[in-house]
């Protein structure tokens, strides 16, 4: 692979400012194909049984779907969980959950929710 570029240049004033929030977003990408995955596995192990026992355990020793995700989505409450972050209470300020936790219902009329670890628009359900 070609190497990249980086130019040596100081960054312009301002960029601090945005900075650690760009860094954040480039890893949702990561997030919503880690849950797309674990999903799929999910899905055709528990929901349509197309998949034996032994290629589903094979799946979660390997590391092609997240055992702990998984574990999560089988407890009632959690069926739409988007990442094991948001529900981790030492991440946050308040020692709650991620916003992208609260019932819609719940949140004022029109506002817009986003997780700022995995970029969820809400999984509460």
């Amino acid at each position: 692979m070609p190497k990249i570029r980086r130019t040596r240049k100081k960054a312009p004033e301002g960029y601090e400012l945005i900075e650690e929030t760009l860094n954040v977003e480039s890893l949702w990408p990561v997030f919503k194909i880690h849950h797309q995955r674990s999903r799929y596995i999910f899905d055709l192990f528990y929901k349509r049984k197309a998949i034996s026992r032994e290629l589903y355990d094979w799946c979660l020793r390997e590391g092609v779907a997240d055992a702990n995700l998984i574990a999560k989505w089988k407890k009632q409450g959690y069926e739409n969980l988007c990442c094991l972050r948001c529900i981790q209470t030492r991440d946050t300020n308040f020692g709650t959950t991620c916003v992208c936790r609260v019932p819609k219902s719940k949140l004022e009329e029109g506002k817009v929710v986003e997780c700022v670890h995995c970029g969820c628009r809400g999984c509460c359900g």
